[in-house]
C-alpha cells in the first residue's frame, strides 16, 4: 500500500480561517473515505442513511461523510451537513477520470470551477446552463482552493522525495516523481465515462475541462446556494477511455485513498495553525493563482 507522506513542512497561510469554523469532508466511495476516517477517528452517527463521523482533527472541528455516488446523493448529503451539523466550509476528495491529454494517471486536480456536462434544458436554456441560475459554471472558493492546492503540492513533493517508485506503483509505471498538480475546470455527470467516444464528446463541447467525475458540480451548486466556501481535490485514476491500465478498485484502495487522506490532513494542519485569527479581510483579492 502507498504510505501517506510524513513530516510535512508547515504551509504558509493563504487566508484567515474563521474562529469556530467547522469543516465538512465529503467522499463518494468507501475506499476514498477510509483513509480519512482512520486518521480522524471519532464516533459515527447516522442521518438519512448516511454515516457522519465527528471529531477534532488537529484542533479543527471536522465532520466527514460518505455521500455515495452521483449528483443527487452528493447534494442531499451536503444539505444534511449544513442543516444538521452546522458545517461552515466543505471539501470534497476522491478520484476522477482525466480528460485533458496532459492530465495523467496519478496527477492531482484542484477544481476552480465545476460544470454539469450532462445538463441540457435546451431550447429553453442554453446547453450546460443550470435552469433559473443564469450560469453553467459554479466557482470554488479561491482561498480554500489555494490552501488545498498548497497541501497537494506539498504532499506531491514529499512523495517524490521519499522515492516511492517500487511495488504497485512501479509495476504500473506510475512513478510519483512525475505526478503533477493541475487547477481548473472539472465536469460532473451521472454517468461513468469509460470510452474514448464519450471522452471526445465532452472535450468537443467543453474543451477546457481537465477531469470528469460524478458529484462535484452538485456540491458546488449547493454551496453556492448557501454561501459556503467549497473546494475539491481529485486524484486521476484513469483517462476516461478504454486504455485505462489501472485496476480501478485497486488504485483507489492502494493509491488514492491514502494519498487523498494525506492531502486533507495537510490542509487541516494548515487551517489549524491559523484558526481563530479572524475572517477573510474585506476587499481581499480573489485571484487563486
Amino acid at each position: 500500500m502507498t504510505q501517506a507522506p510524513k513530516s510535512l513542512p508547515a504551509l504558509e497561510p493563504v487566508f484567515l480561517f474563521p474562529p469556530h469554523a467547522r469543516l465538512g469532508v465529503v467522499c463518494a466511495m468507501h475506499e476514498e473515505l477510509s483513509g480519512v476516517v482512520s486518521l480522524l477517528g471519532g464516533e459515527a452517527c447516522q442521518v438519512g442513511g448516511r454515516d457522519f463521523w465527528q471529531a477534532s482533527w488537529h484542533g479543527v472541528e471536522v465532520v466527514a461523510v460518505l455521500c455515495r455516488i452521483g449528483k443527487v446523493a452528493a447534494a442531499t448529503t451536503v444539505s444534511t451537513l449544513i442543516h444538521r451539523f452546522g458545517i461552515t466550509h466543505v471539501v470534497f476528495s476522491g478520484v476522477a477520470g482525466g480528460l485533458a491529454r496532459h492530465v495523467q494517471v496519478g496527477d492531482v486536480v484542484v477544481a476552480r470551477h465545476f460544470v454539469q456536462h450532462d445538463m441540457d434544458a435546451s431550447p429553453l436554456f442554453a446547453r450546460f446552463e443550470v435552469p433559473l441560475y443564469g450560469q453553467s459554471l459554479f466557482a470554488c472558493d479561491p482561498f480554500l482552493s489555494r490552501a488545498l492546492a498548497q497541501a497537494g503540492e506539498q504532499c506531491l513533493a514529499t512523495l517524490r522525495e521519499q522515492g516511492q517508485d517500487s511495488g504497485f506503483l512501479a509495476g504500473l509505471n506510475l512513478l510519483p516523481r512525475a505526478w503533477t498538480l493541475h487547477q481548473g475546470l472539472i465536469a460532473s455527470g451521472d454517468q461513468f465515462i469509460g470510452s474514448d467516444s464519450q471522452r471526445q464528446a465532452i472535450l468537443k463541447a467543453l474543451p477546457d475541462v481537465l477531469a470528469v467525475e460524478m458529484e462535484g458540480a452538485a456540491v458546488a451548486q449547493v454551496c453556492h446556494d448557501f454561501g459556503l466556501p467549497f473546494a475539491a481535490v481529485r486524484i486521476i485514476s484513469d483517462q476516461a477511455d478504454e486504455t485505462a491500465h489501472v485496476d480501478f478498485a485497486q488504485f483507489i484502495a492502494q493509491v488514492a485513498a491514502p494519498f487523498g487522506a494525506a492531502i486533507l490532513e495537510a490542509l487541516v494542519q494548515s487551517l489549524a495553525r491559523h484558526a481563530g485569527e479572524g475572517e477573510r479581510p474585506q476587499g481581499a483579492s480573489v485571484d487563486p493563482s
